[in-house]
């Protein structure tokens, strides 16, 4: 005859239930569960969507090498009257000689030529003056035109054009006085080719 009696110790309830469980695993292990047709196509969708987005290589475009540097300067707050004479003796000079020549104005040991009624100065020249507020804006955009030289890989770069314009002035304190504003244009091109187009426009 089996035996039939139910488990009466706590000890022996756990066992057959720990037996049951194993017989369970087993079960489920030899049996396994067939996935419909529908649910995988579901499922790769959901990976397709979690995959990241590959982003596409941004291309850079090619650095245009020019013959020339400039630079511009609107509204820079200096008279344009010593910003005429600083671009006057700038003009046909190399750009590292002419900041060294601009470190003595400011030192007050060479003076810029200018024209009217001014004190006469030593050197070679009659009248001048030291404009070191111009002097030292100027020594500002000739260290820009220097590196913007340097980025396109100019030779000995010399100063072709400078020119200086009145600026719009606004008005001072209670509209009795206006300030002094002037735009600043600076250009530099290689000594080799400067002299290609001298010798170009002598055969024309």
């Amino acid at each position: 005859m089996p035996n039939t009696e139910k488990p009466t110790t706590i000890a022996q309830q756990k066992k057959s239930r720990i037996v049951d469980t194993k017989t369970k695993n087993q079960l489920v292990q030899k049996a396994p569960i067939e996935k419909s047709e529908k649910d995988i196509s579901s499922a790769e969708k959901v990976k397709e969507e979690k995959k990241p987005e590959q982003k596409k290589p941004i291309q850079s475009k090619p650095k245009v090498k020019r013959n020339y540097a400039v630079v511009n300067a609107k509204s820079v707050p200096i008279s344009a009257k010593h910003s005429i004479a600083i671009c006057k003796f700038i003009k046909n000079k190399n750009i590292e000689k002419v900041i060294k020549s601009l470190g003595e104005v400011l030192l007050k040991k060479k003076a810029i030529p200018m024209r009217g009624e001014i004190p006469h100065r030593k050197g070679k020249m009659m009248s001048g003056r030291f404009p070191q507020k111009a002097v030292g804006h100027f020594i500002k955009l000739l260290n820009s035109l220097e590196a913007n030289a340097n980025i396109n890989e100019l030779n000995e770069p010399v100063i072709v054009e400078a020119i200086s314009n009145l600026a719009q002035r606004p008005y001072g304190r209670f509209g009795k006085t206006k300030k002094k504003r002037t735009h600043i244009t600076i250009k530099c091109m290689e000594k080799k080719i400067i002299k290609k187009k001298k010798i170009k426009e002598e055969k024309k």
